[in-house]
């Protein structure tokens, strides 16, 4: 099955169905994480991201669960991000040597890389991930039995709006952190515009059926911007590390090409996503789904008709 929403079936059945296959794959990767932690716990974060999406999407109309439900893989996911962080700090130190190869040709970049692989070696093998793998596991595996408690109204003209409503608050989310990163610029501010404009191509994802524009040159340009904004978030997260008691990264002299390149990568990140970010959500987020409302109103409605055999508008 896939991860759409079918116009043709009843909201809640699709949402229950969508949502159980995504929590089911996270407890499959939970499984494979024991013995390759690097990359089935990157896996299963995605699919808690896909799963709170979708939570996110129609949370207007069953506001308890949506919420509790999101929570708890929000928890999950939280568990999770230490590992997964260690591993996106050495593919950053990659990312910066292949973007400026002559800089780091003479392997000023090695020790902090080789400080990195230890530090992820010692998360991968401690206690605490199996600690946090068997807590994640847990709740995911009580939050697959909470499924069908999901009661979402299935008319077509609520069904609608419900979506049109989960659509809009994650653009109005992408532009309110859009005009935050443009005017304070703040780590956090970023990070926001990332989550939001993860959210919203997961939504594409989600409305493929249903979104009235052409959806795949969008959706092409949303997920670049998300990773531009991961890779800018992962330069924040570094640049903490050398700020940070201890000198966790290594010695001033051993971190100085790096602190060099993070300052040009950073630079040119920011410049870069708020740029794309403007082409994306500039537009209001009211115009952008009243039209998708409408959409979704009318392909919900025909498949109804066509199912009791009417005849449908053209």
């Amino acid at each position: 099955m896939s991860f759409r929403i079918d116009p043709r079936l009843p909201l809640t059945g699709e949402v229950r169905r969508i949502l159980a296959e995504e929590v089911g794959k996270s407890l499959a990767h939970l499984d494979a994480a024991r013995d390759n932690p690097e990359k089935a716990l990157h896996k299963c974060r995605k699919r808690l991201k896909n799963a709170r999406a979708l939570l996110r999407l129609v949370r207007s109309g069953d506001e308890a669960f949506c919420k509790t439900e999101n929570e708890c893989y929000r928890h999950v996911s939280a568990l999770l991000a230490g590992p997964r962080e260690a591993t996106a700090l050495i593919e950053t130190i990659d990312r910066l040597a292949k973007s400026f190869p002559e800089q780091s040709a003479g392997g000023g970049l090695d020790p902090v890389r080789d400080r990195l692989v230890v530090r992820q070696h010692e998360m991968h093998a401690g206690a605490g991930l199996d600690a946090a793998i068997g807590a994640a596991t847990a709740a995911c595996a009580e939050g697959l039995g909470h499924i069908d408690r999901l009661v979402l109204p299935d008319q077509p003209e609520q069904a609608a709006d419900i979506l049109a409503d989960g659509a809009r608050a994650t653009l109005r989310r992408a532009r309110k952190a859009l005009d935050r990163a443009g005017s304070r610029g703040a780590a956090d501010d970023f990070h926001d515009l990332r989550k939001a404009a993860k959210t919203h191509s997961m939504h594409l994802s989600l409305l493929g059926r249903l979104w009235p524009t052409p959806i795949k040159a969008r959706r092409k340009a949303v997920d670049e911007l998300g990773e531009q904004l991961g890779d800018l978030h992962d330069v924040f997260v570094m640049r903490a590390l050398l700020d940070a008691d201890g000198e966790p990264l290594g010695s001033p002299e051993d971190t100085k090409l790096l602190a060099k390149l993070l300052k040009r990568s950073e630079k040119s990140l920011r410049k870069t996503c708020l740029a794309d970010a403007a082409e994306l959500f500039g537009d209001s987020p009211k115009r952008s789904t009243k039209k998708l409302a409408r959409k979704v109103r009318e392909d919900l409605a025909g498949a109804a008709q066509e199912d009791a055999g009417l005849p449908v508008a053209s």
